[in-house]
């Protein structure tokens, strides 16, 4: 197994238990624990089969550490993500949810699945997840982030500003890399993850060197493959 794939697993790992940006570490570490929660939720699980999840009431089987609020949002991120609709993102934030979180939420869910798919990919079960670590979100806000192209305020390359990390370096500022950069922290942590279980950004446009045992296209196909079954229409 290349190196640099444990270490990005253990550098998200300590990710997951630090501090964020809207959430503290003991907050980000019971969202990665309620997304693995939801993998057991009976009302997931009926709302999967349905033809719409509105068509389903019901209250999720949580572990009890999160606002009902952001349980919902966990478990329909983690369990339906190809059927969020806009109305059900407003009507989270309708309800308390501030924006800066769910994105933040977001990220966290993203990277405890990638991790245990690792672990899953190599027929191990998911590692216990990392003691939280003390210490206050930061609560910082890119200045330039604003609604353009999605549900929620993103931050473009040229709106990036002198106090705000560089989240996009190395990357080439398209959708997926602005998705969740109303908070940066979670772009630099996703992608620093993303390079080293897919490719970096400079050599996933190389087509004429390959970089792993599989080639670009057995690397595309098996990502499309996917995508389509996630129902992900990126």
């Amino acid at each position: 197994m290349r190196t640099e794939l444990t270490e990005a697993q253990d550098r998200a790992r300590a990710r997951l238990a630090a501090p964020g940006t809207w959430w503290t570490g003991a907050e980000r570490v019971a969202i990665a624990a309620e997304a693995r929660q939801a993998m057991r939720c009976r009302l997931c699980a009926e709302r999967a089969q349905a033809l719409t999840a509105g068509a389903v009431a019901g209250s999720h089987d949580s572990l009890g550490a999160l606002d009902p609020l952001v349980v919902e949002a966990v478990h329909r991120i983690r369990t339906d993500s190809g059927r969020l609709s806009r109305s059900w993102l407003d009507g989270l934030l309708d309800q308390g949810l501030a924006v800066e979180r769910y994105v933040e939420l977001v990220g966290v869910i993203a990277t405890v699945i990638a991790v245990d798919t690792f672990e899953q990919g190599l027929g191990r079960a998911p590692r216990d997840l990392p003691e939280p670590r003390p210490g206050a979100a930061s609560q910082q806000r890119p200045a330039g982030a604003r609604i353009d192209r999605a549900w929620v305020p993103t931050l473009a390359p040229e709106d990036v500003g002198p106090d705000d990390p560089p989240l996009y370096a190395g990357l080439a500022g398209v959708n997926i890399h602005r998705a969740l950069s109303l908070v940066p922290a979670e772009v630099i942590g996703f992608f620093d993850l993303d390079a080293a279980m897919y490719l970096p950004d400079r050599q996933l446009r190389d087509y004429g060197t390959e970089y792993r045992a599989l080639t670009h296209a057995q690397i595309e196909l098996l990502a499309a493959r996917l995508s389509a079954l996630n129902r992900c229409v990126y």
